[in-house]
């Protein structure tokens, strides 16, 4: 068996096509242009290539950009006081403080400032317990990319044995929520868990969120599952530096029946669906019905 390659950069391309007609169509029926402001605090070279990266993109589907770049020395009192001001700013219904934050800041109390209803990043305290108890909440961007490619590829989940491997607030919990709410049977696995192989190899559906490189082997999947590969690890092998997955991807490749390569897989989603959580909110906000086909 070959597993079918499940195209992130395509689904991506495909989910920022339906963002830019939703947002055309709200600019000329509505008057109205979703906002998306972006908070980024010091000099972390892969923060500024994701802020620079989802700038283009927010103005590729005609969204508005606001970019607010901070010194690193920038005291919390100075970062709360901006995440006031955009709470109450109408023209801003997305706002995403870049993480991780300098040291002296407190992340937690941060993220928090963000009115929920303007958290696209889905990690509002009041986002998660909503998320918890299946009502309507902003949703961590990753994870709602990971259910759109397997609602793409599934049609219908409902009855399906999930197994997601990891446990973190930002992927792996949200990621297990999300496929109860959609009806799935759902096991949440980590480095910890016993017998872990066996555990993976009763999964339909097989989502690899642990931050371990190519932790996942083909004797762990069982033939013709679904793999959600979600992990991105810089390796050195042969001496060059290159990513790998949470899977190792030849392996399970030959077992699987779809599988998300990395790179290319997930991680074009997290962006495009950043930009569908900001379109959702700008709805929300407005009264207008929410885009169909880009939430949870």
């Amino acid at each position: 068996m070959t597993a079918k390659v499940i195209d992130g950069k395509a689904f991506a391309a495909n989910v920022r096509a339906q963002v830019a007609e939703h947002v055309a169509r709200l600019k000329e029926e509505n008057g109205l242009t979703p906002g998306l402001a972006v908070v980024l605090v010091g000099e972390d070279p892969a923060s500024k290539v994701y802020v620079k990266n989802k700038h283009a993109s927010t103005i590729e589907v005609g969204m508005a950009s606001f970019e607010h770049r901070l010194e690193a020395n920038t005291s919390e009192a100075e970062l709360l006081a901006l995440i006031d001001q955009l709470n109450a700013d109408p023209a801003v219904h997305g706002i995403l403080v870049q993480l991780p934050l300098p040291g002296h800041l407190n992340s937690e109390l941060v993220i928090n400032r963000i009115a929920p209803a303007k958290d696209v990043d889905g990690f509002h305290i009041s986002n998660v317990g909503l998320l918890g108890t299946g009502q309507k909440s902003m949703v961590p961007c990753t994870p709602l990319g990971c259910l759109m490619m397997l609602r793409d590829h599934h049609g219908k989940l409902a009855g399906l044995n999930a197994v997601v491997v990891g446990r973190s607030n930002i992927v792996g919990k949200p990621m297990a929520q999300l496929l109860l709410g959609d009806s799935c049977t759902v096991t949440i696995a980590h480095s910890r868990t016993k017998d872990l192989a066996e555990v993976c190899k009763r999964a339909d559906i097989l989502v690899a969120a642990v931050g371990r490189p190519e932790m996942i082997t083909g004797d762990m999947v069982k033939p013709g599952a679904t793999v959600i590969d979600v992990g991105i690890n810089r390796i050195e092998r042969d001496g060059k530096a290159r990513l790998v997955g949470d899977v190792h991807y030849d392996s399970a490749a030959a077992v699987a029946g779809a599988i998300t390569p990395v790179p290319g897989g997930v991680g074009p989603m997290t962006i495009a669906c950043l930009l569908a959580n900001t379109l959702t909110a700008c709805c929300r906000a407005n009264g207008l019905a929410e885009p169909e086909g880009l939430t949870a």
